[in-house]
């Protein structure tokens, strides 16, 4: 594969340590569509006849088809997808297999067959969080208006709508999906004819490789084209924010799902049971979600270490980059798919989410606010007098709206009956109608506006 340059063949050590054949073969369809785009071009610039075009493009779909049918013999010896693909490709055409490599080097090759895979997994990604985001949508437009405890501290704070709740997420994966949109438009430039490093003195365009590749355009800088990996640390970010997304998600539908709240049941298919105990329903597959973005967030940092100290422009460092991104990608797109299984398929237990949605003082803040808004009381006050409220109710075992009304008048004299229109958690979340709160009819023009962005 060297050519004269060496006299003998690499240590086997050095083989294992250098070859990536083992992980990068996954790039084999978007290698042979890199060359195959690459083959063309040199044929219209007139760095190669048409012929040998034409015997390159008809050798590239057979070692295509016999990768695909698991027919192709994989060697070590040759490192890697490119050297693999082109010591295949003159096993069957011969002599014109040798031109192929013209105007490229191994280095721009690699850039673009990893950016074309890696662009495939962001449009696998947009696919999946859409679908993750419709799941949602439904859950929110069947309870827009099913009250339910809203936490903080995961201490009960307010009432809230389980549509307020599911929109959450929804705006969440939402910002997930505007990344990954963001960052493929930002990576779609070819590196492509960048060669090792300068650029080639051969007649080519690159313009033209790049238009069939579907690139926007070709990098700038033929040095930067080689070295960057930008786009494969967009990607494991964009992923370690949305992998957070769905780990904070997978973290309450396991405790949503226990005996001590019972505020969803899973269904059968993403759950599992005991090997000793008959009784159990384990929500593993929000368990493992919880723990896969581990792996995620680890090949962020990986990729991160690996980059930081590189001097411009390709290193063999870079070859640590696929693993990385393979594995988070197979994660990414696992968690998202289980994610909307489990949405699609979960049962809220309306019946829990109300009772629970009344309990631990959830409309001390309702309190608070008509003593600010009806008896004109400083908000400062207000909360006091509301916090010497609740410690009563606590002391006699009940809740704010089984104290009298003179209980409460004994704590602020001006307090009326109608207090205890504001105590009831409808009566609350109807009345969160300021623009994004949790009131149903808010909730709903949510789920309209998800609803036409989406199309």
């Amino acid at each position: 594969m060297w050519g004269g340059r060496f006299a003998a063949g690499p240590d086997a050590i050095m083989e294992a340590i250098n070859a990536s054949i083992g992980f990068d073969k996954r790039m084999a369809s978007q290698d042979i569509a890199g060359s195959r785009a690459h083959a063309a071009m040199l044929a219209a610039t007139g760095v190669i006849s048409d012929s040998d075009a034409e015997a390159i493009r008809e050798g590239l779909l057979t070692v295509l088809s016999e990768i695909e049918a698991g027919s192709f013999a994989f060697s070590t010896a040759l490192e890697d997808i490119h050297m693999n693909v082109e010591a295949r490709l003159k096993e069957i055409i011969g002599e014109p297999a040798g031109r192929l490599h013209t105007g490229r080097s191994r280095n721009d090759q690699v850039a673009t067959d990893f950016k074309l895979w890696v662009r495939d997994q962001f449009d696998a990604a947009e696919a999946g969080l859409i679908a993750l985001i419709r799941a949602l949508l439904t859950q929110a437009a069947a309870g827009a208006d099913w009250v339910m405890p809203g936490f903080t501290h995961l201490q009960t704070a307010q009432p809230v709508t389980w549509g307020h709740h599911m929109m959450a997420y929804v705006e969440m994966f939402g910002r997930d999906l505007s990344r990954v949109r963001d960052a493929r438009k930002r990576m779609n430039e070819s590196p492509l004819g960048a060669a090792a490093l300068a650029g080639t003195s051969f007649p080519i365009d690159r313009h033209m490789t790049a238009e069939a590749l579907g690139f926007d355009r070709p990098s700038a800088n033929s040095l930067d084209a080689v070295s960057d990996r930008d786009f494969a640390l967009e990607f494991l970010s964009v992923a370690s924010i949305s992998a957070m997304h769905l780990s904070r998600m997978a973290e309450e539908l396991v405790i949503w799902s226990s005996a001590q709240f019972r505020f969803v049941a899973l269904s059968d298919r993403f759950s599992t049971g005991s090997s000793i105990m008959p009784q159990k329903k384990n929500p593993d597959a929000a368990e493992l979600i919880r723990a896969k973005i581990g792996r995620i967030f680890g090949a962020n940092t990986a990729l991160m270490m690996v980059m930081k100290g590189l001097p411009l422009a390709y290193s063999k460092d870079m070859q640590e980059d696929k693993e990385q991104v393979f594995d988070a990608a197979d994660n990414w797109m696992l968690a998202l798919a289980a994610m909307e299984g489990m949405v699609k398929d979960m049962t809220a237990n309306r019946d829990n989410l109300a009772a629970a949605a009344g309990s631990g003082f959830s409309t001390a803040t309702d309190l608070a606010d008509w003593l600010v808004r009806v008896l004109k009381v400083p908000f400062r006050d207000a909360h006091h007098v509301t916090g010497t409220l609740v410690a009563m109710a606590e002391q006699k075992g009940c809740d704010l709206p089984d104290l009298t009304l003179a209980d409460m008048q004994s704590v602020h004299a001006g307090i009326t009956e109608d207090v205890f229109s504001v105590l009831g958690v409808e009566n609350s979340v109807n009345s969160r109608m300021s623009y994004g709160g949790t009131a149903p009819a808010q909730v709903r023009e949510q789920i309209a506006r998800w609803t036409a962005l989406l199309g």
